[in-house]
């Protein structure tokens, strides 16, 4: 993995962690100020949630680059098969309309 997928891999884990950490311990606040809505927490604690989830996300991003550099899983070997597959598909449909003339 070059160091430009590495930070678009990271970003994308970081974008979803963070939504699944955002709802956790927000609490709404019991006297609501004028112009907040009801539900808007009293502490969402945003700095914690953030640390939080780049913790989480660099674990997250630890495994899959373990697993990209260790070939566990090949990319390289699925692309090549998603290649294979879509040829054989053209040939087929190229090979269908010959025989429709």
């Amino acid at each position: 993995m070059g160091l430009v997928s590495g930070i678009v891999v990271f970003l994308m884990v970081w974008w979803t962690v963070l939504f699944a950490v955002l709802p956790w311990g927000n609490r709404p606040s019991e006297a609501p100020v004028t112009g907040n809505t009801t539900s808007a927490p009293d502490k969402p604690k945003i700095l914690k949630k953030f640390m939080v989830t780049t913790l989480v996300s660099a674990i997250i991003w630890l495994l899959i680059y373990g697993l990209i550099t260790s070939n566990v899983i090949s990319f390289y070997d699925m692309a090549a098969d998603l290649a294979a597959q879509d040829e054989q598909t053209q040939n087929n449909a190229h090979s269908k309309m010959e025989t429709q003339k």
